[in-house]
């Protein structure tokens, strides 16, 4: 049985169908679900989201990037040194997707767009794993970090945000 072609999305009907919805990107004319995330996921997104407003950013999580009319994915965190709008319409300084479920399949992908539409800096955690990278647009490849060198000159170690989300994740005395 012959496939069923199906037409693209314009942005348009993209954002009347799921503009409004969580966890879905607009990628060249459809409609990319995103995969739901973790305790582990969320909890690291505050983190870093913290540690990076720490460093001198903007930072929030899953907003979307409006930049290309073709491209809007919605990033796990995001940070800018000013904000000018509802949502971003220029580049941000950085971005960081946080692996979770098979994501990994399609994010050197998503770092490619990240570099063409002029994000300076791409990162990628795995929290379970707990490793870092960050995009090499030279290779275009992902090289393993110890730590995260921000665009405006600061650093995050590793050992900082594990710490900061062992002590989010840390079991808690329900008695008191």
């Amino acid at each position: 049985m012959a496939a069923v072609p199906h037409s693209l999305l314009t942005l348009e009907e993209f954002d009347r169908l799921y503009g409004a919805e969580a966890g879905w990107e607009y990628w060249f004319g459809e409609a990319v679900k995103k995969p739901v995330p973790t305790w582990s996921h969320g909890i690291l997104q505050i983190v870093l989201a913290n540690l990076l407003f720490e460093s001198g950013y903007y930072a929030g999580a899953e907003i979307d990037l409006k930049i290309d009319p073709q491209w809007q994915p919605r990033p796990d965190v995001l940070a800018a040194s000013i904000i000018a709008g509802r949502y971003p319409t220029e580049p941000v300084d950085l971005v960081v997707e946080i692996l979770s479920d098979d994501q990994f399949r399609y994010i050197h992908d998503k770092c490619r767009h990240y570099q063409r539409v002029g994000i300076e800096a791409v990162f990628v955690i795995d929290p379970d794993e707990r490793r870092l990278w960050r995009w090499d647009p030279g290779t275009e490849t992902l090289i393993p970090v110890d730590e995260l060198q921000l665009p405006n000159g600061r650093v995050i170690a590793s050992a900082t945000i594990w710490s900061a989300f062992d002590e989010r994740t840390a079991v808690r005395d329900r008695s008191l």
